[in-house]
Parts: structure tokens; C-alpha cells; sequence
């Protein structure tokens, strides 16, 4: 493998400089009691809000706990110590919330007209089926 020289690690570390203008990273970030937000305000000047139950480790949490948010990670991450909780910038900024299974419980609880009517035509052919042993 050919060795890096100086140049090259600078311009990697240039590159990095100038991809990462591009990716959210938290300047500040609050909870805002009265709407049940959390408020992150980026880098870039822009800013975005998530309702605070929504985040995995975050539904349980009193508004004391949800009030004690840590900026980690360079930015790249939110964490609330008391709670144990590591959420990250780029996910929430793009509405995911927490792991895989999380996000499909929230999916989960959602009720929709299509998702009342499906129940309801199950209902008609008798509900759910049992489920069967196999062996």
C-alpha cells in the first residue's frame, strides 16, 4: 500500500471539511415545554423540531429528563444522561426516531380509514385466524 503524504491528508481532511457543511450537526437544542419539543437548531442556521415522545427511550420521560438534552458527537448526536438515550442528528432530521423495531411500533399505533376497514372485513370473515403449532 503506497504511503499518504502530507498533501494527501490534507486533502482529505478538506474534503472532509467541505462534505460535512452539507450534513446537519446540532449548534444548540432545547426542550420546549408547552408544545412537548425538542428543538435543535443547526449549524447551518437552519432549524427543525420532533415531538420528544416520538424518540426511542424518550416516552416515559418527565419533562425534567427531557429538559437535560446534551449536544455529543461534534454534533451529530443528542443525549440525555439521566435517561441513557443517544438519538442522532441526521436521523431525526429525516423522521426516524429510533431502531427499526421502534419506528415500526410507531407505525404500528397509527389508525387510518383503510387500516378501520381492513379490521372491520377481518372481523366479517370471523377475525383472526389461530395461530397453528408447528412442529
Amino acid at each position: 500500500m503506497a504511503d499518504s503524504t502530507d498533501t494527501d491528508i490534507d486533502a482529505a481532511i478538506a474534503l472532509g471539511d467541505k462534505l460535512s457543511l452539507n450534513e446537519p450537526k446540532a449548534a444548540s437544542a432545547r426542550y420546549d415545554q408547552p408544545t412537548g419539543r425538542i428543538v435543535v437548531e443547526l449549524a447551518s442556521g437552519s432549524a427543525f423540531a420532533f415531538p420528544a415522545r416520538l424518540g426511542q427511550g424518550l416516552e416515559a420521560a418527565t419533562d425534567e429528563e427531557l429538559a437535560r438534552v446534551d449536544i455529543q458527537g461534534a454534533g451529530y448526536g443528542l443525549h440525555w444522561e439521566a435517561l441513557d438515550v443517544d438519538l442522532s442528528i441526521p436521523g431525526l432530521a429525516a423522521g426516524i426516531f429510533g431502531t427499526r423495531a421502534h419506528m415500526a411500533r410507531l407505525a404500528g399505533r397509527g389508525a387510518s380509514a383503510a387500516k378501520a376497514a381492513a379490521a372491520r372485513a377481518n372481523g366479517a370473515k370471523g377475525g383472526r385466524p389461530p395461530k397453528t403449532k408447528t412442529a
